[in-house]
């Protein structure tokens, strides 16, 4: 069993890594403004602002493992730079407390194709989003430009990842590394469910430590 903090582990993406953890037997704690109206079962939820440092520290040197940012780029964390400077906190606490980190990402900072631009440079790709994507790109970049040991993990979703597309729990999927992953007819999915489980699975195993990761069907 892992004791896993999950940093804004009540938006789409977190709420599924907590459910599939807590499933599987580890002790959730999820950090979030507020505590959900329909808790998990199992999951202990805190309350905290994670713009600010000091709560940060207290989240990561308690008595976690793992620490999950799931954060998004949007409304109060919205802005360039902003979340950027938020994650850089929260691995510099991390790497602190020996916790290892990972972190929750988009598609748009995955490569077309091998050595082809990226996905939020496609002319179909949503103009109102790419502000997110190339937020989610510099804590990427961050990362990857970090001098010291910190043990941590990116992970990027397929394109078709969020409530809008739930999809089912599978229990299957494949795993990538830079490029965007697509089935056949060029569908690049996957449920929230079997995005969870490859995270959680990367927690129980790890195997892609220092880099990112993507999953999809």
């Amino acid at each position: 069993m892992a004791h896993i903090t999950i940093i804004g582990g009540t938006g789409y993406a977190g709420s599924h890594i907590a459910q599939t953890a807590a499933d599987r037997g580890h002790d959730v704690t999820v950090i979030a403004r507020s505590t959900p109206e329909a808790p998990i079962a199992g999951v202990t939820y805190r309350e905290a602002d994670v713009t600010d440092a000091s709560a940060i520290e207290r989240i990561v040197s308690s008595k976690a493992d793992v620490v999950v940012s799931s954060l998004s780029p949007r409304g109060a964390l919205a802005g360039e730079g902003k979340l950027a400077a938020i994650n850089a906190t929260i691995a510099d606490a991390a790497h602190a407390a020996k916790v290892r980190l990972g972190v929750i990402g988009g598609a748009g900072s995955l490569q077309q194709f091998e050595g082809g631009p990226l996905v939020s440079d496609s002319p179909d790709f949503p103009a109102e989003i790419k502000p997110e994507a190339e937020e989610m790109g510099r804590v990427l970049t961050d990362l990857r430009g970090r001098g010291d040991d910190l043990a941590w993990f990116y992970v990027s979703p397929a394109g078709g990842f969020g409530p809008w597309q739930p999809g089912e729990a599978t229990g299957t999927y494949r795993l990538g590394g830079d490029v965007l992953l697509a089935d056949e007819a060029g569908n690049s999915l996957i449920s929230g469910a079997d995005f969870a489980l490859a995270v959680v699975k990367e927690i129980e195993t790890p195997a892609h430590t220092g880099a990112r990761f993507t999953v999809a069907y």
